[in-house]
């Protein structure tokens, strides 16, 4: 059954710093200088990180089918805190590539999201500095427990009733679910061998428009933010909120941006 899966991308920014991760904190400016904003016509749709200077990985479902067009092309910007100002510390580079995980879609017009992975390869390589940085991808052996505290962070809107991007990043925290749990409420939908989830305390939550933004568990991105339930609750603590597991596909990802 498919459960009301509800994917994370496609906000605009409108304004308001109110809004943003639910339940979240503002990060400290230019603290996590890997994040991405995907933007689509100058509105963030996603986030994603800097995994090489010309290369930032996200969830696949973030790219439209227009996208393919050129018309409504991706851009991803780097050094970003606050995303409706032109800050200096921002870089602006056009997506030349969109490499998403030929799994993803099985069958025509049906998503696999247990493959919703993607990597852009960047017109331009990224000026590391302060305020750009690449993060390194987990080591292969590494395992990530249940019910451990992890962390998340994006420019998401505050519900799913709103239509509004954050201005600024934010950042929550969020414990992780038994992958056992995780199946029995999501059925198929949910792999455990390639996604893990966190469960929500029914006050703090990852929403709309943080699709493709890390997970961070022992200092480590271990998956990538892609679906949540119930109806546009992001909040309800039945459905477990689900990632791609980045361990997973580390061969894949090695491969293409070799």
């Amino acid at each position: 059954m498919f459960h009301y899966l509800f994917l994370l991308c496609c906000v605009s920014f409108v304004g308001g710093m109110e809004s943003g991760i639910i339940g979240g904190k503002e990060a400290k400016p230019h603290s996590r200088p890997y994040m991405a904003s995907l933007q689509r016509n100058g509105h963030h749709t996603c986030g994603g990180m800097l995994i090489r200077e010309d290369f930032v990985l996200t969830a696949a479902h973030c790219l439209n089918r227009s996208d393919y067009s050129g018309r409504n092309h991706l851009e991803v910007v780097l050094g970003a805190h606050n995303i409706s100002q032109e800050e200096n510390s921002q870089q602006r580079i056009e997506v030349k590539k969109y490499i998403r995980h030929p799994f993803f879609e099985k069958q025509k017009n049906k998503e696999d999201f247990s493959y919703d992975i993607m990597l852009l390869k960047l017109k331009t390589k990224a000026e590391l500095n302060k305020f750009v940085k690449v993060i390194p991808l987990p080591k292969k052996n590494g395992k990530t427990p249940a019910r451990v505290n992890c962390s998340i962070a994006g420019w998401g809107m505050k519900n799913i009733k709103e239509i509004k991007a954050s201005s600024v990043l934010r950042e929550v925290s969020l414990k992780l679910q038994f992958s056992k749990e995780c199946k029995n409420r999501w059925k198929e939908s949910f792999s455990s061998e390639r996604n893990i989830c966190s469960v929500s305390n029914g006050k703090e939550a990852f929403c709309r428009g943080d699709s493709g933004s890390p997970l961070f568990c022992n200092s480590k991105p271990v998956g990538i933010a892609s679906y949540y339930n119930s109806k546009g609750d992001c909040t309800d603590k039945k459905y477990p909120e689900v990632y791609v597991k980045i361990l997973y596909f580390l061969d894949w990802i090695k491969k293409k941006i070799a």
